[in-house]
């Protein structure tokens, strides 16, 4: 990429929270004019995204907002249909992690070479976040915001149950806490894409994996392990959440949202809940208000801990998600998009997402930082960021739609979820689908 000789308009600054209206599709410049990158972007966050790109536009080109579905699973569809096409217009792009393995192995990412891949993925992006823009040894996106899941509860309920929080804590030892004292227990367990983020840490909580990480970039060739130990006792935490009187009445199609409002609920104890980094920032700005906090002091009364063991004694490994920055391999203008791609993922870029939005940095720098210290508590910023670091990622296949649509085939409704069928079950499926010996 040649040196930069012309200035940003503003610093990206910290806690910017401007908005700046939504661009039409304008497609590239061409030869004439000054050239526009479109930046296609998720739902989260608007507000601090538009005012990033703003920010990061230069005197050699300008960032457009291009706004993507809500379900992830449009996302990558109306991604992939303009990559598929050879689109020169999608400059940049938002990608949830599972997608990168896809994109990088159909060519349609525009790889981070010598200094720019080492300014991507520097001794400061957390290990689980830098994990999922590596394909084929090779640095194909630039995280911008990591997300993990934490074990959120009512203390009064923790202390109720005699549970030691500071200390871990098991499935087991949650679901019964829960069932004993008047609460319930919180997770993502509809047939979409988050029941199977939890299978997944389940399993890798127990020492397991879905696909043989070995294995697993040989796409349809990689080994299926999800019929194991570590399979059933995933199994087995599914089978006595749906068998407790813990589980939440809409347990069979819950989702990120539906749990939030049983943890302040106007009878019984709250609840245990498994759920991402945006929980705190959503109950801070809910006291007082419907489904939150009554006042300062209920607020005081939400917990915080690490992903729940499915084993106890064994580590367990939290959900990683989060938003990886990637250049659409038919750009016109390479070097500017990758150039924009480093402004939007750095280190101030987090900040303002992380301060404004709740969308928590994949840079340990940036959790030491002043803004979040005034932000967040100490002890919740530690925690987030040791959950991203020792975190487990999805399975990073190429096929990894088919192995999550295989998975949530046999393993939905959870209620129906046997220990002795379900993973054997699903690991034929799955062998199957990726045999192309069987249709979803």
């Amino acid at each position: 990429m040649r040196r930069r000789s012309t200035t940003r308009r503003r610093a990206v600054g910290a806690t910017t929270a401007a908005v700046v209206g939504l661009s039409v599709l304008a497609g590239c410049a061409g030869d004439e004019g000054k050239p526009t990158l479109n930046w296609y972007i998720n739902p989260d966050g608007q507000e601090t995204l538009n005012q990033l790109a703003e920010d990061c536009s230069t005197d050699d080109y300008d960032i457009a907002i291009q706004l993507l579905p809500a379900s992830a699973t449009d996302q990558r569809t109306q991604l992939a249909r303009r990559l598929a096409a050879s689109d020169s217009s999608t400059d940049l792009m938002s990608l949830d992690p599972v997608f990168v393995p896809e994109f990088a192995n159909a060519g349609w990412l525009t790889h981070f070479e010598g200094d720019l891949a080492d300014q991507v993925l520097d001794d400061d992006v957390l290990r689980g976040a830098a994990e999922t823009v590596v394909w084929d040894d090779e640095v194909v996106a630039a995280p911008q915001w990591a997300n993990t899941q934490v074990l959120w509860y009512r203390k009064s309920l923790a202390e109720a149950a005699g549970l030691d929080m500071s200390r871990p804590v098991t499935w087991d030892q949650v679901i019964d806490a829960a069932a004993e004292n008047d609460g319930t227990v919180g997770v993502q367990a509809n047939k979409y894409e988050a029941y199977v983020v939890w299978i997944n840490a389940l399993i890798q909580g127990a020492g397991g994996d879905i696909l043989d990480p070995d294995t697993v970039e040989d796409g349809r060739d990689a080994k299926v392990t999800i019929d194991s130990e570590a399979g059933e006792r995933a199994a087995a935490v599914i089978e006595k959440l749906a068998d407790s009187p813990a589980a939440q009445p809409d347990f069979t199609t819950s989702n990120e949202g539906t749990s939030l409002g049983a943890m302040y609920p106007e009878e019984g104890a709250g609840e245990f809940m498994t759920n991402w980094t945006f929980v705190y920032k959503n109950y801070e700005g809910l006291i007082g208000k419907s489904g939150g906090p009554a006042d300062e002091q209920e607020f005081e009364d939400l917990g915080w801990a690490r992903y729940p063991q499915t084993v106890e004694g064994e580590e367990s490994r939290p959900p990683i998600g989060g938003i990886n920055i990637g250049v659409g391999a038919f750009t016109n203008h390479p070097d500017f998009a990758q150039e924009a791609a480093l402004c939007i993922s750095s280190a101030d870029a987090q900040t303002a997402l992380a301060v404004n939005e709740g969308l928590m940095p994949s840079r340990q720098s940036v959790y030491d930082s002043p803004e979040l210290a005034e932000a967040y508590p100490a002890d919740l910023l530690e925690l987030f960021s040791e959950s991203i670091d020792t975190g487990g990622p999805r399975p990073k296949s190429a096929f990894y739609s088919q192995i999550s649509n295989a998975i949530q085939a046999r393993w939905h409704s959870p209620t129906a979820v046997d220990p002795s069928t379900t993973p054997q079950r699903s690991a034929e499926f799955l062998k199957a689908v990726l045999r192309g010996e069987a249709l979803l």
